[in-house]
């Protein structure tokens, strides 16, 4: 198996034979002058963004945004690379703060380590070119993605951005800068659901921020209050979670509950 090192080591412009430019002065290894342009205080983002940058590890990080715990063996399938190959990959994830890793018995489960890293990666997920696809396989996939998933905890797809566009129509959210705020008609409608509103109010992230989705480029309900509903919607089997990783399925029973609660009218 071939191994592609992380970091490159590049000639530095217009010098030969790897010398340093004029005017500065090699140091461990490397240029004074490049050293001198780091900003003491700022986040050095490189070593996080080179370990996202590696094709097996950015498969195992997407298919953790199912919010769910997976096995090392499951990780490797999804990436396509040997059990030895992805138990090193995790190891760098776990590392760099990016996993977290659950032990039960002998058996060790990875998850993301948190909801800014899930975030980190549904930003990229905009930003980026979309997945060839290739096979009616991977187009059923596309399709069940796009239809209704998980976004970490939270509900994505044209099924959460219905939801969230039925709530903001019937004034139960109102957009805000910095995140919605939630209305007295929209707290008993979630409370109808199921939703303990003000012990949401107490967790320790943002209430309700919108959350773009990057598939139908318009938002849906992130935050603890989006980890909320889903956890409800999932608990009555209004969603349930199919065999591709990160899909969720509208069942009949949640189609008319949220047509009768929130007022959802297109998810026919």
């Amino acid at each position: 198996m071939s191994v592609t090192h992380d970091r490159t080591h590049a000639a530095l412009p217009g010098a030969a034979g790897n010398a340093p430019e004029p005017g500065t002065a090699e140091i461990g290894g490397r240029a004074e002058g490049a050293r001198n342009t780091e900003v003491a205080g700022d986040a050095d983002i490189a070593p996080v963004a080179a370990l996202i940058a590696d094709a097996a590890r950015a498969a195992m990080l997407t298919a953790l945004l199912d919010g769910r715990a997976l096995a090392a063996g499951e990780l490797a399938a999804i990436a396509g690379v040997s059990a030895p190959t992805a138990s090193s990959h995790l190891a760098r994830l776990l590392d760099g703060g990016l996993v977290t890793v659950v032990k039960q018995g002998r058996h060790r489960y990875y998850r993301l380590a948190g909801p800014d890293v899930a975030r980190t990666l549904e930003v990229l997920a905009r930003i980026s070119g979309r997945v060839a696809v290739r096979s009616l396989r991977q187009s059923r996939q596309a399709r069940l993605l796009r239809e209704a998933r998980s976004c970490y905890d939270h509900l994505a797809g044209r099924v959460g951005v219905e939801l969230y566009d039925s709530l903001v129509r019937e004034g139960r959210l109102v957009e805000a800068d910095g995140g919605c705020l939630l209305t007295a008609s929209g707290a008993e409608a979630l409370a109808e659901l199921g939703v303990d509103v003000e012990q949401v109010r107490r967790a320790r992230r943002r209430f309700a921020p919108d959350c773009l989705d990057w598939l139908e480029r318009r938002p849906h309900l992130g935050g603890a209050l989006g980890a909320a509903v889903l956890d409800r919607l999932l608990a009555r089997e209004w969603l349930v979670r199919g065999t591709v990783p990160r899909a969720l399925r509208l069942t009949g029973a949640g189609r008319e509950g949220l047509g009768r609660i929130f007022g959802c009218k297109d998810l026919t």
